[in-house]
């Protein structure tokens, strides 16, 4: 489960908390040493935390942005399954680990974004597809459920009968 108190947000410059819905990116990095997470939401990803040794090292970001398809937004989380260095686990078992930590990331990315996520009530049916990309370019996708149902379960875990967003 999320501890809000060790997610830090960065908002990129020219970046409104409450849109617009695209471009809008995510950037999920996080410190093996401290737990904590941090998110960037920009209209690019943050190049620069991607560029932080451990991230290259490990390639265990979520990467994540609004899109526009013709049955309406869908948010795409990118990770990679092949990535970094081969003492990080298997493609099948950094997968599991992805797979494992969902809800966090769910969490991370409504909370942080949380004024952004009231402001557009109408995204709570859009669909989270999860892409895991292999080396030679291969992906695979896999529903991760909708933006308004992983939010209002971490409403019901929280004990919050007013929304996903009260503290």
């Amino acid at each position: 489960m999320l501890d809000e108190s060790r997610l830090h947000v960065t908002f990129a410059e020219g970046t409104r908390p409450d849109g617009p819905l695209t471009p809008r990116r995510y950037t999920l990095t996080h410190s093996d040493l401290t737990g904590d997470l941090f998110l960037t939401i920009g209209a690019d990803y943050d190049h620069q935390a991607l560029h932080a040794l451990q991230v290259r090292l490990e390639r265990d970001e979520v990467l994540g942005d609004w899109a526009l398809a013709a049955d309406g937004p869908r948010l795409d989380l990118h990770m990679m399954a092949q990535g970094g260095l081969p003492i990080f686990g298997t493609g099948a078992m950094r997968c599991n680990i992805f797979r494992r930590y969902r809800p966090m990331v769910l969490e991370a990315l409504g909370y942080g974004d949380r004024a952004f996520t009231e402001a557009h009530r109408e995204l709570d049916d859009a669909p989270v597809v999860a892409r895991f990309h292999w080396r030679r370019g291969r992906v695979e996708s896999e529903p991760w459920g909708r933006w308004g149902k992983a939010l209002s379960e971490k409403a019901q875990r929280s004990g919050s009968t007013s929304g996903p967003h009260t503290a």
